[in-house]
C-alpha cells in the first residue's frame, strides 16, 4: 500500500511530539483523532455524534458519522429508523449503531486553530500524567537538577523529565542560585494540582542530610549502620544519631571516614553545616546523655509518661550544654523525641532544699508537730500527708527518735486531718451542685468532684461527655518543642489510661453504651498498648 505524503507527515508530527514530551504515540493520535471529531462537529452540527478514527501505521482517517438504530425516529441527526437501518445492514438491532462513512473534509482556520488546542491540551494532560506518575513513587530520593529561574526567592529546577521547586524556606539560609546551576536536593512530596503535578524538592530537610550520609558510607547503604534520628539547624549544626548492627564495626568512625573525608563530603554539600555524630542508645538516659555532647553531664532524671529529662551539668558546662541561642539543647531534644531541662548542681542543689522546705512546713501545719519532726519525715523521703498515714507504722517507729507511741499519734494525726479536708470538699461539692452519683465512678475522689463542679460538671451524664485528653491534657510536639494543654484533672495527677476508664465507666452507668461494647474499647484499648 502505498502512504500519502499527507498521511506520512501525520506520523511523523505524532512521532516527533511523543519523543520530545516523553508519552506515548498513541496518546498523540488519539489527541488528534479528538481533534478531528471537534472540528467536524463544528461542521456537521455539534449535536452530530461523530467519530474519527487514524490508523496508527498508515496514517489513514475515516470519519464517520454514528446514527442509533431506534423504533421511532425522535432526533434525525443521531437517530435512525429500524427498517431504515436494516436496508443497510439487516443484522442490525435497536440500540445498535449505524455507521455512515464522511467524505474527507477541509479544515477553516477556526476550525484548524480549535483542533491545534485539543491536541495541545491532550497532550499537556498526558505529560502531566507521565511526570506525576514516574516522581511520585521518587519521594525520599535525592534528584539532581540545574536551576532553570528563580522567582521571589523559590527556585525552579530543570529536572531533565520534570520541573522542581525549592522554596525559599526550603534552602539552606544564605544560599544564592542563579540560571544554570547545578543544584542537589530532596524530593519529599509530589501533589496533582491544577497547573499540573508539583514536585516539591527540599535541601533542609532531616531526610536530606541522611540521604547524603547513605551515599557517602557504603555501610549504611548496606544496612549495617542504620541512621535512627537526624536533627538540623539549616546552615548552621545537626546531630545524626547512627547504630551498627555489626559489634565490629564503629558506627561513629565509619561516618566520619579516613580523616573526616566522608563527613566532610556531606558538609560541603550543605554549606559548610556542622555535623555532631551521635552514637544511639536503646537507653533514654545514655542517649540523651550523648545527644548533648561536647557537655558534660552530672546526673539525669527522667519522667518516661511525661517524656522529660531532667539534665544536671557542672556549672562551668551550663553555657556549652545549652549552646548559643539554645542551639545544643534544642537539637538533642529534635534527635531524642524527649523535653530536655538543663540545671545546674547550684540550681538543683537550691531547688531540692526548697522542696525540702515545703515539705517540712506541709508536716508541720497538717501534723501539728515542730520543725524538727517535720523536716525528720521530709528527710525520710515522705512527700505527702497521705503516705505518712496509711505507711505501714514500722516504717516511721523505725526512724531514729521515734517509737511506736510516737508513729501512732503521727498517723493519728495525719488521718483527721485528712478527714478534714475531705469534709470541707465534700462540702465545697454540696455547694456547687454536684451529684453524689458521681462519686460511684471507680478513681473520682471528693476533690475531683470539686474540680469538676468548677468546670459545671455536676452529673454523671456530664463528665460521660468528657474526652481522655479534656481530663489529663495532651502534647503537641512541633519544631522539637512540646507545648502541654493541662486537662481538668491534670492537678490530681490522673494518667490517659486512668482517664478513659473513668470515661468509660461513667457512658457505661449513663446508658451511653453496653458492658460488651466497654469490654470491646478495653481490648481494643490493651492491643494498641501492646
Amino acid at each position: 500500500m502505498v502512504v500519502s505524503a499527507n498521511r506520512l507527515e501525520l506520523l511523523q508530527i505524532a512521532d516527533a511530539v511523543a519523543r520530545e514530551k516523553s508519552i506515548d504515540k498513541q496518546i498523540v493520535i488519539d489527541a488528534m483523532a479528538d481533534a478531528i471529531q471537534k472540528a467536524a462537529r463544528s461542521r456537521y452540527g455539534l449535536e452530530t455524534n461523530i467519530r474519527a478514527d487514524i490508523n496508527p501505521q498508515t496514517g489513514e482517517m475515516k470519519l464517520q458519522r454514528l446514527m442509533e438504530v431506534v423504533e421511532k425516529v425522535e432526533d434525525y441527526a443521531t437517530q435512525i429508523a429500524l427498517v431504515t437501518a436494516r436496508e443497510r445492514n439487516p443484522d442490525a438491532q435497536i440500540g445498535d449503531f449505524i455507521a455512515e462513512q464522511l467524505p474527507p473534509m477541509d479544515f477553516g482556520r477556526i476550525a484548524a486553530q480549535s483542533a491545534k488546542q485539543v491536541i495541545v491540551q491532550k497532550v499537556r494532560e498526558a505529560e502531566r500524567d507521565r511526570q506525576y506518575d514516574e516522581y511520585k513513587d521518587r519521594i525520599g530520593e535525592i534528584v539532581n537538577g540545574t536551576v532553570k529561574r528563580v522567582e521571589y526567592g523559590n527556585v525552579i529546577v530543570d529536572l531533565g523529565r520534570g520541573e522542581g521547586i525549592i522554596r525559599r524556606d526550603e534552602l539552606i539560609p544564605r544560599e544564592i542560585y542563579k540560571y544554570g546551576d547545578r543544584v542537589r536536593a530532596y524530593v519529599y512530596d509530589v501533589r496533582r494540582e491544577q497547573r499540573g503535578p508539583q514536585i516539591f524538592l527540599s535541601r533542609t530537610h532531616p531526610q536530606f542530610m541522611a540521604k547524603l550520609f547513605t551515599m557517602e558510607v557504603p555501610e549504611i547503604y548496606d544496612g549495617i549502620i542504620e541512621i535512627k534520628s537526624v536533627a538540623r539547624d539549616p546552615g548552621s549544626r545537626a546531630k545524626i544519631a547512627v547504630i551498627s548492627r555489626d559489634s565490629s564495626i564503629d558506627p561513629v568512625g565509619a561516618c566520619v571516614g579516613m580523616r573526616g573525608s566522608r563527613v566532610q563530603a556531606v558538609v560541603g554539600e550543605l554549606q559548610g553545616e556542622k555535623i555532631d555524630i551521635i552514637p544511639w542508645s536503646p537507653s533514654a538516659a545514655s542517649f540523651i546523655v550523648n545527644a548533648l555532647q561536647p557537655a558534660e553531664v552530672a546526673k539525669v532524671v527522667l519522667d518516661e509518661d511525661a517524656e522529660r529529662i531532667e539534665v544536671v551539668v557542672p556549672d562551668d558546662q551550663l553555657s556549652l550544654a545549652i549552646g548559643r541561642r539554645g542551639q545544643n539543647v534544642r537539637l538533642a531534644s529534635q534527635l531524642t523525641g524527649w523535653d530536655i531541662d538543663i540545671l545546674t548542681e547550684q540550681e538543683e542543689s537550691e531547688r531540692r532544699q526548697k522542696e525540702f522546705v515545703e515539705r517540712s512546713n506541709l508536716f508541720m501545719e497538717a501534723l501539728d508537730v515542730d520543725e524538727m519532726v517535720g523536716q525528720v519525715l521530709a528527710s525520710e523521703g515522705f512527700t505527702s500527708v497521705e503516705e505518712v498515714a496509711y505507711v505501714d507504722s514500722d516504717e516511721i517507729s523505725s526512724i531514729d527518735g521515734f517509737d511506736e507511741e510516737t508513729a501512732a499519734e503521727i498517723q493519728t494525726r495525719a488521718r483527721e486531718y485528712l478527714e478534714r479536708i475531705e469534709a470541707e470538699h465534700d462540702a465545697k461539692r454540696r455547694e456547687l451542685g454536684v451529684e453524689d452519683e458521681l462519686r460511684e465512678i471507680p478513681g473520682v475522689t471528693t476533690a475531683m468532684m470539686v474540680t469538676l463542679g468548677e468546670d459545671g460538671v455536676k452529673t454523671v451524664e456530664d463528665f460521660a461527655g468528657y474526652a481522655a485528653d479534656d481530663l489529663a491534657g495532651w502534647k503537641e510536639r512541633k519544631d522539637g518543642e512540646t507545648k502541654v494543654y493541662p486537662g481538668v484533672l491534670a492537678p490530681h495527677g490522673i494518667s490517659h489510661a486512668d482517664a478513659e476508664q473513668m470515661i468509660m465507666a461513667a457512658r457505661l452507668r449513663a446508658g451511653w453504651i453496653t458492658e460488651d461494647e466497654a469490654d470491646a474499647s478495653d481490648e481494643a484499648d490493651a492491643e494498641a498498648e501492646a
